[in-house]
């Protein structure tokens, strides 16, 4: 029975390293941040839409339109005179709204002459992410109630002869404001659904490449270890900077080598990248040659950063079973990259949060397509930098490792450890 025991007892504290626990911390993390955005999705969903409006008549339907914009909304500026228009949009930005509704003069007079009365949205879009189309989605279900309620209306009162008027009493025209750019007869819906494509498959490409690429060296290190080749490599005459810049200069060939396939297929996708309105209208949002080589440039580095980190990890590794446990913190990174760019945009989050995704170099890359298209080059330039101040952090803590002979004299000491186990 004391047997058993003290197996039990060794394979437990075999099991229970710090290689093995952090993994599942991180996991634990992450997960409790996944439910804590979902959380706060439910919550903001359940919070009226921000607006201003300007309401230039106060006749029947006028009078409807404004009752289900107040009772449902926040509205926090109001007028009746079209010309305060560039005052309410400027308060809708200043508050983080959602909308400004106009409803002109003429509305109710349009309907009653079986013709659709027409609103003018100006939309102040925040960002393209799932968390920031949630307010105006619940202003777009708003603006389909006030249809609906105008309809019914004119149904019962039977003073339309028009069935098209009545069935769809208003008309809108949408004109969107996102990252400066008014997009007139688009709404945040449309730009949002073109931009998603980009917003999902870039970032989970991007994690893949990361992730395969980091498990190679991370098992490389691992494998040169388990096989006595690199103690072997440490104690020929050769000097330890060669022997580090050997392994970074291949990394980065490699690091390339991806880089250049992901351009390939990045630019046939994005060739002919554009919005389409409801009403035909195509905005182009095309990448230039410029914008590819800054892409190409910070692409590059976050894999050479990538793969510097998981070198610095896989000097950590005792055998290529521990290696597997290793890449747990760079895939953690990814995926948490993955979703802050999936979930919401940049210029959205709050200072703490921006913070933490700008450390993660894996970010970058992620974000800058969308900040391309729409001509931000600051965040791309800034990730450049950043990212390469990064990397050559890491290259000089691993040039240290190597050079202080912690490699050799921690293998040494393993393999000593199991001899003295053998012969006990």
């Amino acid at each position: 029975m004391s047997s058993l025991t003290n197996i039990i007892k060794k394979e437990v504290k075999e099991l229970l390293t710090p290689a093995t626990i952090l993994p599942i911390v991180f996991m634990a993390i992450l997960f409790g941040s996944i439910g804590g955005t979902i959380g706060d999705i439910e919550e903001e969903s359940m919070q009226k839409p921000i607006v201003a409006l300007i309401n230039e008549e106060n006749t029947t339907f006028s009078s409807i339109a404004a009752d289900i914009i107040y009772n449902n909304s926040d509205v926090i500026y109001n007028s009746s005179n079209i010309a305060d228009r560039d005052i309410a949009i400027e308060k809708v930005k200043e508050e983080s709204g959602t909308a400004l509704i106009i409803i002109p003069e003429n509305f109710s007079q349009n309907i009653q002459n079986n013709k659709q009365g027409q609103m003018e949205i100006f939309w102040v879009m925040q960002g393209a992410g799932i968390m920031n189309m949630i307010s105006s989605g619940s202003l777009d279900y708003l603006l389909s109630s006030i249809d609906k309620e105008i309809s019914k209306t004119l149904i019962e009162k039977n003073t339309s002869s028009n069935a098209t008027v009545v069935l769809s009493p208003v008309s809108r025209e949408d004109t969107t404001n996102f990252k400066g750019i008014d997009f007139k007869d688009i709404s945040p819906g449309e730009i949002a659904t073109i931009l998603s494509s980009q917003s999902t498959m870039i970032p989970i490409i991007m994690m893949m490449i990361i992730i395969i690429s980091g498990q190679m060296v991370i098992a490389s290190m691992a494998m040169e270890k388990e096989n006595k080749t690199l103690e072997t490599l440490l104690t020929l005459p050769v000097k330890r900077t060669s022997i580090v810049a050997g392994k970074i200069i291949s990394s980065a060939i490699v690091g390339l080598f991806l880089a250049f396939i992901y351009m390939i297929g990045m630019s046939y996708y994005l060739s002919s990248f554009s919005i389409s309105a409801s009403t035909g209208q195509v905005i182009d949002l095309s990448l230039s040659t410029f914008d590819f080589v800054l892409f190409g440039i910070l692409l590059f580095v976050t894999l050479l950063a990538a793969l510097s980190l998981c070198m610095l990890l896989g000097t950590m590794a005792k055998n290529y079973k521990s290696a597997q446990t290793l890449i747990f913190p760079v895939v953690m990174m990814a995926i948490f990259s993955m979703l802050i760019t999936m979930f919401t945009d940049f210029d959205t989050l709050p200072l703490a949060l921006k913070g933490i995704v700008f450390a993660i170099p894996f970010s970058h890359p992620m974000m800058a397509m969308r900040a391309l298209m729409f001509n931000d080059y600051t965040l791309v330039i800034s990730g450049i930098i950043y990212v390469s101040i990064f990397t050559a952090i890491i290259i000089a803590l691993v040039v240290w490792i190597f050079k202080t002979d912690k490699l050799l004299t921690g293998s040494m000491r393993l393999r000593a450890m199991l001899e003295k186990y053998k012969k006990k």
